[in-house]
């Protein structure tokens, strides 16, 4: 069964930076591609970040240029790094990983976390202005 743990959340001034953990077990860690969404209270999950297995990338619109997202496959790790942060990114962020045919925003799709089936339990960023 795959398990997925994040680490890394911490409260932060605006401008700052983080980088999130994700360690990923019980799976074929390099046979799936993966990602990081965000989500606050009473709103709809964000897709934030996705890597394939070729080494694409997808994505917000909301974090171009500010996060990268990067795995090490001999430690079984996802990470997301976040530079310049604003109050606007505070949300508990969330690793997510499954076969890459749930990744259609790997090729201009969508974003749809219903897709995906491996979640971890999160870990929450607090940016302060």
């Amino acid at each position: 069964q795959v398990q997925l743990v994040e680490s890394g959340g911490d409260s932060v001034q605006a401008g700052g930076s983080l980088t999130l953990s994700c360690a990923i077990s019980g799976g074929t860690f390099n046979f799936n591609c993966m990602s990081w969404w965000r989500q606050t209270p009473g709103k709809e999950r964000e897709g934030v970040a996705a890597l394939g297995l070729d080494g694409i990338t997808a994505y917000a619109d909301s974090v171009k240029g500010r996060f990268s997202i990067s795995k090490d496959n001999a430690k079984n790790t996802l990470y997301l790094h976040i530079n310049n942060l604003k109050p606007e990114d505070t949300a508990m962020y969330y690793c997510a990983v499954d076969l890459c045919s749930a990744f259609p925003m790997l090729y201009g799709g969508r974003w749809e976390p219903g897709r995906i089936a491996h979640w971890g339990q999160g870990t929450q960023v607090t940016v302060s202005s």
